[in-house]
């Protein structure tokens, strides 16, 4: 992975605190919008949003597309690679 690309999406994640949370909170892990809205403070909707905007960027992936509800995310290289780039500065 090119260390430029993790960089512009370095930016666009640390431009939003939302995008910057739900990519902490996801972690190493696979998580559901209800728990990542319940657990960062905002309503489901808004957090679905983010996933959708973080998923387009390439950041998250959703497993079960076609699911109605209970949807998975995980995140992808790219976010893992930006978190490990974060936990290095703080």
């Amino acid at each position: 992975m090119k260390e430029e690309e993790i960089f512009d999406s370095l930016g666009y994640v640390m431009a939003s605190t939302y995008r910057l949370s739900v990519i902490q909170y996801i972690g190493n892990g696979v998580k559901i919008p209800s728990d990542i809205a319940r657990k960062i403070g905002v309503r489901t909707n808004h957090i679905s949003n983010v996933l959708s905007d973080l998923k387009q960027n390439g950041l998250v992936i959703c497993l079960n597309e076609d699911a109605r509800k209970g949807r998975l995310y995980k995140n992808t290289e790219l976010s893992l690679e930006i978190l490990k780039y974060i936990n290095s500065i703080d």
